[in-house]
């Protein structure tokens, strides 16, 4: 039995759809439903159980008998302008531990989702040590404390454990994160709104390193075929790229789309990542060797969905 936190959400529900494709439904998946039209990111999976988020740390004595071989822990509160810094840590950081406890009693694989956020500004870049993390924000904090607190632990522990530090991830149903789904999602609703990009000034010197979902889950998935691997990875591409090429690729998709440009937000200055690029030698030396979507067939085929389904998968192939 596999679980999968954060499974109605946007990388969990990708996650388990090639699961799903590879033959595997023993699955459960941990999530809220609260935003009911989450759903929608459900209706094509096949899945043993579903638990509120809120309901599984007490059921967990329950799951002992289960044979829980893997854990993909993906579940999170995303939201970077959610200052309420006691509800980030309990959520993030509190329940992840939790989590691993449980996953170390019952010697379950853990293979969770942490975040390029830990690195800052990116002034020293984006390596996975230390040295070079300074988080900007609450999010970000919880993110990175919990991989202290794995740090200080993994070098003693017999069974897998994997950190992934996802850089900026854009794809299929990611529709419920609203104003933290990626530029792509935006784009896309503002041409259907307006016919136009807005950009922010400045665009062609925001880059940042931009991964197709589908690649996101590669990376999971090698993790699950290397059970004796463990550590922390960057999971990007090694790319940076720029929001202009971004916004004029989905402007050659659309009839008569027009770029706009627009002021930058005051409340984002000193809080926004200008420049992001994954430090791939670690993800490298690990023996993951399958190429990443280039960035324009991946904003293509992401928008192709976005057209014909408003980004949800429809069917399980």
């Amino acid at each position: 039995m596999i679980i999968v936190t954060g499974g109605a959400g946007f990388i969990g529900s990708n996650l388990v759809r090639r699961l799903n494709q590879q033959g595997i439904d023993s699955i459960i998946i941990v999530d809220s439903l609260k935003k009911g039209e989450k759903h929608l990111n459900l209706n094509t999976l096949k899945f043993a159980d579903f638990i509120d988020y809120e309901e599984f740390l007490p059921a967990l004595s329950s799951m002992k008998n289960k044979h829980i071989s893997t854990i993909f822990h993906q579940g999170a509160c995303t939201d970077t302008m959610q200052y309420d810094g006691r509800f980030m840590m309990r959520v993030n950081y509190e329940y992840s531990k939790a989590l691993l406890t449980f996953a170390l009693e019952n010697k379950a694989r853990f293979i969770y989702a942490s975040s390029a956020s830990v690195y800052g500004n990116g002034d020293k870049g984006f390596v996975e040590d230390r040295h070079y993390e300074y988080p900007l924000n609450v999010y970000a904090y919880s993110k990175f404390l919990f991989d202290q607190y794995i740090r200080r632990i993994i070098d003693d522990i017999p069974t897998q454990i994997v950190g992934l530090r996802y850089f900026n991830v854009y794809g299929p149903q990611e529709n419920h994160k609203e104003k933290m789904a990626s530029v792509i999602f935006q784009f896309h609703n503002q041409i259907k709104k307006t016919g136009d990009i807005s950009l922010f000034k400045g665009s062609d010197g925001f880059v940042r390193d931009f991964i197709y979902v589908d690649d996101v889950v590669n990376v999971n998935l090698h993790f699950l075929e290397n059970p004796d691997i463990s550590g922390i990875f960057n999971c990007g591409t090694g790319k940076a790229e720029s929001f202009l090429k971004i916004a004029e690729i989905m402007q050659s998709c659309y009839d008569n789309c027009k770029i706009r440009y627009v002021p930058f937000p005051e409340t984002l200055k000193g809080k926004y990542q200008a420049f992001t690029q994954a430090d791939r030698n670690l993800l490298d030396g690990s023996g993951y060797k399958r190429p990443f979507t280039s960035l324009e067939d991946g904003v293509r085929a992401y928008v192709a969905l976005l057209k014909e389904s408003n980004g949800y998968w429809t069917d399980s192939e």
